[in-house]
């Protein structure tokens, strides 16, 4: 049983009855399941970890389907080259030149900011590379944009998609990355070693 969430009127909403049965069908066909409710809130940062594997993109993408949910993410941004880039454009994403001197979190909290509703799905590690200790772009986007942060952790040897209450940042951030770190163990990635 997939217990796909339903969606409270405030959240961002894309698709048809088609995408939300076809997303619910590879669910079922693969096994994957949903845990926990999902916020009705019209502005938040969705953080998904562990993120150790192409994989998880192609999990994130189906689960959005299966919500019924319009995410953004930021992307490299030579991922938006043709032919790629309309489709990824299409599936809610930002392209990022992260080599580039720019102010992405700053840039980011603007797009928050002139937005009525918006659903940020990012990953906390930024990479799929074992990292000694997560990227801070998240916290401080949530915090500049005055919105909540919402852990979602993709449990690969369970299928499930577990969905944490909404966390709001307190200032204290090395207290507050302890309390949302605390949401994700190795254990659940698809690469355990990468995490």
């Amino acid at each position: 049983m997939t217990n796909v969430p339903i969606l409270g009127p405030r959240v961002p909403a894309r698709g048809n009855a088609f995408s939300h049965g076809l997303a619910l069908l590879v669910m079922r066909l693969t096994g994957w399941r949903f845990e926990g409710d999902f916020p009705d809130l019209p502005k938040f940062v969705l953080i998904v970890a562990p993120h150790t594997s192409n994989w998880d993109f192609l999990i994130g993408v189906m689960a959005m389907f299966a919500l019924g949910l319009r995410g953004t993410f930021l992307g490299k941004h030579t991922l938006f080259r043709w032919p790629f880039g309309v489709a990824m454009r299409w599936l809610g994403g930002v392209p990022v030149n992260r080599s580039a001197a720019n102010d992405v979190v700053r840039q980011t909290v603007g797009y928050f900011q002139r937005r009525e509703q918006m659903v940020l799905a990012l990953s906390p590690e930024g990479t799929r590379k074992k990292l000694p200790a997560w990227r801070t772009g998240f916290y401080h986007v949530a915090r500049g944009a005055g919105v909540p942060i919402v852990p979602v952790a993709f449990d690969f040897p369970r299928r499930c998609i577990t969905i944490f209450a909404p966390f709001i940042t307190t200032g204290d951030q090395d207290a507050d990355l302890a309390v949302l770190g605390a949401h994700f163990e190795a254990r659940m990635a698809r690469k355990p070693e990468n995490y």
